[in-house]
Order: C-alpha cells, then sequence, then structure tokens
C-alpha cells in the first residue's frame, strides 16, 4: 500500500543506482520519481542521493546536473530530509582525496580517505558486515547490529557529532551520519 504523503525523490544525476533504490522505496510501500528535473522533484517530501563510483566523477556529474541550488534549498531552506547513499554521503562531506584532491558540498564535516586495513582484510571492502548505531530515526525497527552490504575503497572521516552508525572492517569505520535533516549511510539499504 503506499503512503500518499511520503512521495521521494532520486535524484538522478548520472552516477546511481537509481533502480535499484527505486525498486527498495516502492517495496516498503512509498512513491518516489526518479528525476534530474527540479520542476518534477520540487513536490518532493524526501530525497534520495544516491551514488556509485569515484568521488570526483559523482562530483562533476553533480555540478553540471545544474540541481545544486535547488539541493541546498531543499536542505537549508525547506529542511526536507535528504539521505545520501555511498558516494552520495560522500558528497555531502567537506572534500574527497579520490583522484586527486576534490571539494565536497561541505554540508557535513570531513573528508573521504582512503580505506586502510590490513592482512586479511581488503580493499576494496565489498560484503556484509553489521552495523552498531544509535537511536536514530534512520535505524527505527531495526535491530542492533543488522548486517548491510558495503562496497568502497574509500571511507568518510567525519570531524563533528554526526555519526550514528559504525562498522568494524578490520577497525572502526564511519557507517552513517545525521545533521539534523541530512542522513547519510556508506553502505547499500
Amino acid at each position: 500500500m503506499i503512503d500518499n504523503e511520503i512521495k521521494a525523490g532520486i535524484i538522478d544525476y548520472n552516477v546511481g543506482n537509481v533502480n535499484s533504490v527505486q525498486n527498495a522505496i516502492h517495496r516498503i510501500g512509498y512513491d518516489c520519481i526518479i528525476s534530474n528535473q527540479q520542476d518534477e522533484l520540487k513536490d518532493c517530501s524526501h530525497y534520495i542521493l544516491p551514488g556509485v563510483g569515484a568521488f570526483d566523477e559523482a562530483k562533476r556529474q553533480l555540478d553540471q546536473s545544474g540541481l545544486i541550488p535547488f539541493l541546498q534549498d531543499v536542505v537549508f531552506e525547506e529542511k526536507k530530509p535528504v539521505l545520501g547513499i555511498c558516494v552520495g554521503m560522500q558528497l555531502l562531506l567537506s572534500s574527497s582525496e579520490e583522484n586527486g584532491i576534490h571539494e565536497g558540498l561541505n554540508w557535513i564535516q570531513g573528508e573521504v580517505v582512503a580505506l586502510e586495513v590490513e592482512e586479511p582484510f581488503k580493499v576494496p571492502h565489498v560484503g556484509w558486515n553489521d552495523v552498531q548505531f544509535t537511536d536514530n530515526p534512520l535505524f527505527e525497527n531495526l535491530e542492533q547490529g543488522t548486517n548491510f552490504y558495503f562496497d568502497h575503497s574509500f571511507e568518510c572521516k567525519i570531524h563533528e557529532d554526526a555519526v550514528i552508525g559504525i562498522t568494524n572492517y578490520c577497525r572502526i569505520v564511519h557507517a552513517s551520519v545525521c545533521k539534523e535533516n541530512l542522513y547519510a549511510v556508506q553502505f547499500h539499504p
């Protein structure tokens, strides 16, 4: 059954796994659209910034989309919920060192750095890991230690009190953040 009060706008900037996100949203009973057009997205109640691949290409595509001013208004003026997934989470941070130094959106203080692990752990981090999380609406109705799928070679180092989820992959890795109406996850929910 579709909840008509919630409509998610999946931001299509040519680097996201938009169809799988759309399927997941429909599976849990909500309506959503995939778009890169402000006029189609403006009436959404929630937004998702998915991402797959390298930070620099994702940021370039997002810049070229012309959606950044629209998203800034959604986040800071309208205060609508925004969820960043994987590279979508990384884009919310201040900068990334992937393929050179690149500026992020700087909506959450932190940077994206190479994931460094010791044997027998491997990079990229690919697979299912338990996530320990704080009491946050993002994880409502989930059991502590729920498994989520990770696929990344770079990690988010958060510099403010925004971390709401961690996983242990050779050491503690920031798996999720929340700052006001911004939510983000390194894993693929």
